[in-house]
């Protein structure tokens, strides 16, 4: 996906585990990628509701700035950007983009919780923040709305991103080669090319990838299985 016509991105990260819980990690993995907490960033044009980038991988300055430079490398516009407060967007955003953007937070302020020990999803949300970072962002779309409303459709179909689960991958490769299945064609509801998008389907079914311009047609799942490079099998007939 290159050269993507969208104006308005939505960025956010969704947690989940692998191998085990960070606490349950043993010694000899404990601090090494792929065992316990894992990311997934994830962006969303809030007019298509297509999904142009994505990266699995932790939540940390480095793996802002890949996942934000590959997602400035796929747009052909100047566009309003909005990420929720988590600080190493700030250095990932100026790095893609210079000051060729319009660029603001949405800083969520949390309650206190009392057992916090005791709970498995975060503290009750108080109140927004927002705040004008680079450029001059319309207020009126300064929102993470969609990209949340996206993360939880990824919890409810993908039983892997479930908080309280024995379905979690084993390994990392697993779980990130269930986001790109995911967000080629999910079984539930949308992404971003074999499902018609409740919101743009009208007056025909539409996909994200549609909308967006990138195909004129809903995928079938014979296309996209044509998309993988399949080795070459050496069958029992060539070894003779």
């Amino acid at each position: 996906m290159q050269n993507l016509p969208c104006r308005r991105i939505q960025c956010d990260e969704v947690w989940s585990f692998v191998y085990a819980k960070a606490k349950n990690v043993p010694d000899e993995h404990r601090g090494e990628f792929g065992y316990g907490d894992v990311w997934t960033w994830t962006a969303l044009d809030a007019d298509t509701k297509l999904v142009p980038s994505w990266l699995v991988g932790e939540r940390n300055v480095e793996d802002a700035t890949a996942f934000i430079s590959d997602l400035a490398s796929r747009l052909a516009n100047r566009v309003q950007l909005t990420t929720d407060g988590h600080r190493p967007y700030l250095q990932a955003v100026e790095n893609a983009f210079g000051s060729e953007i319009d660029y603001a937070m949405l800083v969520k302020l949390y309650g206190t919780d009392p057992q916090p020990e005791k709970r498995y999803s975060p503290a009750k949300i108080t109140g927004t923040r927002t705040q004008t970072v680079m450029g001059d962002p319309d207020p009126a779309h300064v929102s993470t709305s969609y990209v949340e409303r996206q993360n939880l459709t990824m919890r409810m179909g993908m039983r892997r991103f479930t908080r309280l689960t024995n379905a979690f991958s084993k390994k990392v490769e697993n779980l990130a080669a269930a986001v790109a299945l995911h967000y080629m064609h999910y079984n539930f509801m949308h992404y971003n090319f074999a499902r018609p998008h409740k919101t743009l389907s009208n007056p025909y079914p539409t996909t994200p990838a549609m909308a967006a311009g990138l195909t004129d047609h809903v995928w079938t799942l014979e296309e996209i299985v044509g998309l993988l490079d399949v080795p070459n099998q050496e069958t029992k007939a060539d070894r003779d």
